[in-house]
């Protein structure tokens, strides 16, 4: 399975994308959310699921624009917010049937998570 993993933090980017590959997932990294977009128009479907953080830094797009904008490509995508401060938007910024992490979190948390988004129907999806 494939996961597209935006977050403009590198050392936490890093962390987590070694976690994800130790567990056999496959990730496409991007740094920004216009880097993850492209990434994902160019992943030709093989994206399964999108884990980004919400607070980009000084990019343009949000983690919750992210998202957005994956959702309309894909409708159903699971999608998975990791924060250490903009949680409390979720409930109104949030994709439906996403799930929220709040940094600093445990790994295992993260890929138990995960899995379980990807068993489970999204909205979106019939």
């Amino acid at each position: 399975m494939t996961v597209l993993l935006v977050d403009d933090e590198e050392l936490l980017r890093d962390l987590v994308q070694e976690t994800l590959e130790e567990a056999d997932f496959k990730v496409v990294s991007a740094a920004s959310g216009e880097a993850g977009l492209k990434a994902l128009a160019e992943s030709d479907q093989s994206v399964q699921a999108l884990l980004t953080d919400i607070d980009l830094g000084r990019e343009r797009l949000s983690g919750w624009d992210v998202a957005r904008a994956a959702r309309r490509a894909r409708p159903g995508l699971p999608v998975i917010y990791m924060t250490g401060a903009s949680g409390n938007d979720w409930a109104t910024m949030g994709v439906a049937g996403s799930i929220l992490l709040s940094k600093p979190f445990v790994l295992r948390h993260l890929l138990a998570t995960l899995a379980l988004l990807l068993h489970t129907p999204s909205p979106g999806t019939a």
